[in-house]
């Protein structure tokens, strides 16, 4: 059960990679049509993604904006995925787990392409009542243990 649960969080690791390389190669053919050479060539000294907002179309930044959102919230997730394996998940966990990710892979689609904040913002709520669920697990896995069932 333990590998179970940790999939969805393998799967969310490769997600937020593959969203490094959507922002990639979305936003350097965004700068060299900047002209003047542009690109990474011409950056200024500790620039930094920030710059580009209102500099290269919002389309573009939109897989930015993500990929910050996928270092964010799911920090918390990883934790508490980890601290359920740890404990021994039960089926409900991998459930959440995977209702969390396939949400959160949605959203990461919508923000890139659509972008509309209302349906955005349902999207993040219902993920994250999903992970407030496996945090409230994890904590009640920790502080509800009895260690004189844990195997010697």
């Amino acid at each position: 059960m333990q590998a179970q649960l940790l999939a969805p969080a393998a799967v969310l690791v490769l997600w937020s990679l593959i969203m490094l390389y959507w922002m990639a190669f979305t936003r350097l053919p965004a700068l060299k049509k900047l002209g003047g050479g542009g690109g990474l060539r011409d950056a200024k000294p500790g620039g930094r993604g920030q710059d580009l907002e209102g500099v290269i179309p919002d389309q573009v930044q939109w897989k930015a904006h993500n990929y910050a959102h996928l270092m964010e919230q799911p920090t918390i997730f990883y934790a508490a995925v980890l601290i359920l394996a740890v404990m021994g998940p039960g089926s409900w966990d991998v459930l959440l787990a995977w209702i969390y990710v396939g949400l959160r892979i949605i959203h990461s689609v919508y923000q890139s392409t659509v972008n509309v904040v209302k349906v955005r913002f349902l999207l993040f709520l219902v993920s994250s009542l999903a992970l407030t669920i496996l945090a409230v697990r994890a904590v009640m896995a920790t502080l509800l243990h009895d260690p004189s069932l844990a195997p010697a």
